[in-house]
């Protein structure tokens, strides 16, 4: 599927709803982009939540496991450096 969009001014482009729909991406959702030659690549990112999602028994999930997990991972760098 190949589909023609514009770049604003700010360098943002809209990725049209039958591609998000296509690639699973839905608002929030990180992508990796990189540069290949004159090819700009953009792929979704499978969240922490979606990957682990049913690896762990708990009572009650936090209501944003991505950013209970960056919360985690920013207290943990930041008791490595005390």
């Amino acid at each position: 599927m190949s589909v023609i969009v514009r770049v604003d001014e700010k360098g943002r482009v809209v990725i049209p709803k039958s591609i998000r729909e296509k690639a699973k991406l839905k608002a929030g959702n990180y992508v990796n982009v990189r540069v290949e030659g004159r090819s700009i690549i953009m792929e979704p990112l499978e969240s922490i939540a979606d990957k682990y999602f049913g690896a762990f028994k708990v009572s009650r999930w936090p209501e944003d496991l991505d950013e209970f997990m960056v919360g985690v991972a920013r207290r943990w760098w930041m008791a490595q450096d005390t």
